[in-house]
């Protein structure tokens, strides 16, 4: 996996994101500005349960017209941390474009482990194929993504045996992973792990590079250009691992200037190359 060794100060440099961002407070300041400013310009659904787990809940947005397609997102904060209703921002350009806009939180670490995320986010993703429709939702033109931990989530979607589920063999139309963790092994060395609770072979059995994608669809690998160079190096790795999925097919989307947290506030552009290339997986 590596040319290098892998030690705890390499990974807290690599890894601790707000320790890279000096200015991280304003950024995640920003996300409940923006996402209140989304919710009074869009209508919406809140707090939709999808499983049993104390936060196993989602909001959906719907666009004035009837819908296109469906985006789910799936927040980070490294599997403990942060709240869908932070990341609302995500849905104005997209509504704009016709497609209803899914918000999903997961139960958090070190309440549940990180594997036990990932089947809660194969249960919102059954629930939006089944029930969906009832909202608004589409469940026919559906592209899942995420961001840093959330790309994870999204990513480890493709990776899962949905006939095993009772949905159809590929649900997805695309998946979008921003700023993704593909390859768990170096948090095994993080001081987060304390929350996260993993051995290396549970890293090595949750990561998405370690599996083969079950999917057809198409994959924007995309990361920041400001972020730490171990972030761009797992954009990287599952562009190498999966490409018959990654997209670009030059290689992952570089987002040039752009560190961990503003990364995701492209979503409130229109006009941003990150919203134009996941408008693009739609049918």
């Amino acid at each position: 996996m590596n040319d290098f060794v892998l030690t705890p100060e390499f990974v807290e440099r690599g890894y601790n994101n707000r320790a890279a961002v000096a200015d991280h407070p304003r950024w995640l300041a920003k996300y409940p500005e923006l996402s209140t400013a989304t919710r009074a310009r869009h209508q919406h659904k809140l707090d939709l349960r999808y499983g049993p787990g104390p936060l196993q809940t989602c909001d959906l947005f719907l666009p004035e017209r009837a819908p296109g397609g469906t985006f789910v997102f799936i927040h980070g904060g490294y599997w403990r941390a942060l709240d869908k209703a932070d990341f609302h921002l995500v849905a104005g350009p997209l509504l704009e474009q016709g497609i209803a806009v899914v918000v999903a939180n997961y139960d958090l670490c070190p309440a549940v482990s990180i594997a036990k995320i990932v089947d809660e986010c194969r249960r919102l993703m059954v629930w939006i194929a089944r029930h969906g429709p009832r909202y608004g939702a589409p469940a026919n033109n559906v592209v899942v993504g995420g961001h840093s931990a959330g790309g994870h989530l999204a990513a480890m979607m493709l990776a899962t045996d949905w006939d095993a589920l009772g949905l159809p063999r590929d649900p997805f139309v695309g998946c979008v992973t921003l700023s993704g963790v593909h390859d768990l092994k170096p948090l095994v060395l993080a001081s987060m792990n304390s929350d996260l609770r993993l051995t290396n072979a549970e890293a090595a059995r949750i990561s998405p590079v370690n599996h083969v994608s079950l999917s057809q669809a198409p994959l924007l690998i995309a990361v920041g250009g400001a972020e730490t160079s171990e972030f761009i190096r797992q954009a990287h790795l599952l562009w190498d691992a999966w490409p018959d999925n990654a997209r670009p097919a030059a290689g992952p989307l570089i987002l040039a200037g752009q560190h961990h947290f503003s990364v995701v506030v492209d979503y409130a552009d229109p006009e941003s190359e990150l919203t134009r290339a996941t408008l693009a997986l739609f049918r």
